[in-house]
């Protein structure tokens, strides 16, 4: 099986310092729908790791998560993709749970669900965080632009062997052309 991972917030959709906090604030960056579908068409997987701590912070609840990650999967399904699995921490850092990025539960989850060796999977994100949960793991780490990808590319310390792509359509012309 072909697996990608993909943060959600300054990758798939556009992010915001104030959060996104119901379905209306969701808005996907341009091409991120049309990449998702076409790694589909290539027979990948789909899934997405997030960390969505403004459950903890009480700025929405689970349900409206849920509309959100609803919105989401509708906005993919209209342009003839999927996403396969949505895993979210919604905790805060003081919390020390084990699955806020960069520690890597949700990804390790992710590759027992699907049975995947994590090994070079794809790990697409916008924040050094994202990049450290993939690649504590042995994934690809891929850094997109968008979202906060200039900042984290500024700040360096990026993980060994982390790809540098525009945005998701870049990286995921990058994946389907190997």
């Amino acid at each position: 099986m072909k697996l990608v991972i993909l943060d959600r917030d300054g990758v798939i959709n556009k992010d915001s310092g104030d959060f996104i906090k119901s379905p209306d604030e969701w808005m996907p960056i341009d091409g991120s729908l049309e990449a998702i579908a076409l790694l589909n068409e290539h027979g990948f997987t789909v899934t997405v790791a997030t960390n969505q701590s403004g459950v903890a912070r009480g700025l929405y609840d689970i349900a409206t998560l849920g509309a959100i990650h609803n919105k989401m999967h509708k906005a993919v399904e209209s342009v003839g993709g999927h996403i396969d699995a949505v895993y979210y921490c919604p905790h805060i850092n003081e919390d020390n749970c084990d699955c806020r990025k960069p520690k890597s539960k949700m990804v390790i989850d992710i590759g027992q669900q699907f049975n995947v060796d994590l090994a070079n999977v794809a790990g697409i994100g916008d924040s050094l965080r994202d990049l450290q949960s993939f690649a504590n793991v042995g994934c690809q780490p891929m850094l997109v632009l968008t979202g906060n990808g200039e900042k984290t590319l500024s700040g360096g310390d990026l993980p060994e062997n982390t790809l540098i792509f525009s945005d998701l359509a870049e990286a995921v012309q990058h994946i389907v052309s190997e």
